[in-house]
Order: structure tokens, then C-alpha cells, then sequence
């Protein structure tokens, strides 16, 4: 990166059709819950809280229980079908526990304008939150439907795993915008270098 030039804030990614898919993107292709203002950026953006909820509570504890959860759930998730190998338990046990926890409570309000609108009952707790994303993703790992349209993207270096729910089941890439873009352009410069030669 040239001197002077600034790092772009991070903008959450939720391309994978899961929460609990997206929450292991975060850590590619880099950590990304390495301070609280992506980590509350990430929150909002999947759903968990309505937007404009404040998350001023939130402290790094919270950024220890996300990574937390996310390595738990990466462990389910890379274990393949239970025929091929079995889920490590402490992973699912700790999954489970996670789950247990009542999600945050929602309620509508009449807005500004007077149109119904969802806030939550008191701000969330972090356990609140952490259940919302292990709820899912007991869900996804129940569901046989849904975990037999996992599928890891094939982009080079690209450890994302999704839920293909394309027709045809033909999707190949997590984001057809991001590593589906570089595999046209590497594939166009492979051409043009052929063409040159």
C-alpha cells in the first residue's frame, strides 16, 4: 500500500445464504474482529440487531465470544457428512450451550412517520447475540437438505463455504462479484498471454 493511502473500513460480506456462514467469512482474508467497530459493523449487517440499535455496551469480551463461536462452528462445518467423520464434540457441545441462550427480544414501535418498526426490548447482550448465530447454525447442521447444498468456493485461496441454492446447484464461487470476477480476469489474462506468445 502506498504511503499516504488509507486501509478502506471494513464492509461486511454476507454472501454464503447463512449467518453462521457468514460469521466464519470473517475471518478471511483476514481476521476481521480485531477491534469492536467491525464487529458491531457485522452485527447490524447480518440481521442480528435493527439498524440504528446501539452497541455502545459492547466491550472485548465480545470480540473473544464471536471468534469463539466461529472457530466452534468452522470445526462442525469442515466435518463433513457424520458418515465420512464425526463433528468433534466439544465443538457441538459448545455450539448447544451457545444456543440455549434466549435471542434478544424484539418489539414494534411506531416510527417517526408512524410506520411500525423493530427495536429490541433493552439493549442485547453478547450471549443474546451469540445465540441468534448458534441457533442457525444448529439449524443448518439438522437441516439435511441445507447441509447437503454446502459447498466451499472455488476460488483460489478462498476457504468460504456457502449454501448453493442456485438452480441446477451450479454455483462455484462464494461471491460471483468477488472470487467469481478474479477467476474471469486471471482466466482473461491467461487467454491474452496465449494470444501474445
Amino acid at each position: 500500500m502506498a504511503l499516504g493511502t488509507a486501509t478502506p473500513p471494513y464492509e461486511p460480506r454476507f454472501d454464503a445464504g447463512r449467518i453462521c456462514l457468514d460469521l466464519l467469512a470473517t475471518a478471511h482474508p483476514e481476521e476481521r474482529f480485531d477491534a469492536l467497530d467491525p464487529l458491531c459493523a457485522w452485527i447490524t449487517g447480518a440481521g442480528l440487531v435493527p439498524p440504528g440499535t446501539p452497541l455502545g455496551h459492547a466491550d472485548p469480551s465480545w470480540l473473544v465470544g464471536f471468534r469463539e463461536l466461529r472457530a466452534h462452528i468452522a470445526q462442525l462445518v469442515h466435518s463433513g457428512p457424520a458418515a465420512e467423520r464425526r463433528p468433534p464434540d466439544a465443538a457441538l457441545g459448545r455450539v448447544n450451550d451457545l444456543a440455549r441462550t434466549a435471542p434478544p427480544a424484539p418489539r414494534a414501535v411506531r416510527g417517526a412517520d408512524g410506520v411500525l418498526v423493530r427495536q429490541l426490548d433493552e439493549p442485547p447482550a453478547c450471549a443474546a447475540l451469540l445465540a441468534v448465530v448458534a441457533r442457525d447454525a444448529v439449524e443448518l447442521l439438522t437441516d439435511p437438505v441445507d447441509r447437503a447444498r454446502l459447498r466451499q468456493c472455488e476460488g483460489d485461496n478462498c476457504p468460504i463455504v456457502y449454501v448453493d441454492t442456485s438452480r441446477g446447484r451450479r454455483r462455484r464461487w462464494c461471491s460471483s462479484e468477488v472470487c467469481g470476477n478474479r477467476e474471469r480476469v486471471a482466466r482473461h489474462r491467461r487467454r491474452a498471454a496465449l494470444a501474445r506468445a
